[in-house]
């Protein structure tokens, strides 16, 4: 192979990583309001529950069918982190706060997730970041701690608090599954990933489902199919692959349009109506991500 037919493949590979992320994103954007949908006619706990069972059986399916052997012992810990990040924590916390806060406010707040997962990233590896990109994380910090202080009358509410720990949760989560990508097909690391929570979200739909009415309907089954098949499985092989194409920074900067998409699915599929401070908000936490994403790169 030339030089020029091997600068032509890894362009190529370039492309094809980028699209795979850019598609994870376009995924999950859509992940509160299905949400809000699946809400019509499930309780939180049982939505996480059916959502990590029916996308453990993909799963497993998948891992069945391409003959995949199990992990070795050194992977599981980090299999365990997006288990309990990705699969549980963070469904099971943003479910809890949608259920009193809006899409558009919610997407606001967890449009730091980039940058919590930069930072959880840099932390974990031991990765020196320049002083400027923990300047970026503080500004950003402060802008979404005031705005959610703006919205909640001078005092954070309960959905914020959910709203913040599924932040971190699932940005531990992101780390962790970006870091195994490296050295696992990004699919396997979530297949993985929703097998080790199988006890955990079998054991909730088991105590959920007695003990929360369900009324099905048609955007709650809509709702539900997909957070199983394309937020908890789907989206996330999209996005593994492509942070291990790409590597996990230029990947990272694709998701500045995540809290974008999904304020728009906030307008345009639920009706919501955003106070002028959700954009401007929006827009100033994207350009604080963008300034970390730039002085790493």
């Amino acid at each position: 192979m030339t030089a020029h037919d091997s600068a032509i493949f890894t362009r190529s590979i370039a492309v094809g990583g980028t699209a795979f992320a850019a598609l994870g994103v376009l995924c999950f954007s859509f992940t509160f309001p299905a949400t809000s949908w699946a809400l019509d006619g499930f309780g939180p706990w049982t939505i996480t529950g059916l959502r990590g069972v029916l996308a453990a059986a993909l799963a497993g399916v998948c891992l069945v069918v391409r003959r995949v052997p199990l992990p070795t012992g050194s992977d599981w810990p980090g299999l365990l982190a997006v288990a309990g990040g990705c699969v549980v924590g963070f469904p099971l916390l943003s479910t809890l706060a949608l259920r009193t806060s809006s899409t558009a406010h919610s997407a606001v707040v967890i449009g730091m997730l980039p940058l919590a997962t930069a930072a959880l990233s840099a932390l974990r590896t031991g990765a020196r970041a320049p002083r400027m990109f923990w300047w970026a994380a503080l500004a950003g910090a402060v802008v979404v701690l005031a705005f959610t202080l703006q919205q909640s009358a001078g005092r954070p509410s309960l959905a914020d608090g959910y709203l913040f720990a599924a932040l971190l949760a699932c940005a531990a989560g992101y780390a962790e599954g970006g870091r195994l990508a490296q050295r696992m097909p990004g699919w396997q690391v979530v297949a993985w990933g929703v097998l080790a929570a199988l006890p955990a979200t079998a054991l909730t739909c088991v105590l959920a489902l007695p003990a929360e009415p369900v009324h099905l309907t048609p955007h709650s089954m809509v709702g539900l199919g997909y957070l199983a098949a394309v937020s908890q499985f789907g989206g996330f092989v999209a996005w593994y692959g492509g942070m291990a194409s790409i590597g996990v920074l230029r990947a990272s900067q694709l998701q500045l349009a995540q809290p974008l998409l999904t304020l728009c699915w906030a307008v345009l599929v639920l009706g919501e109506r955003l106070p002028a401070a959700v954009p401007v908000t929006a827009l100033a936490v994207v350009a604080c991500i963008a300034v970390t994403q730039r002085v790493r790169g």
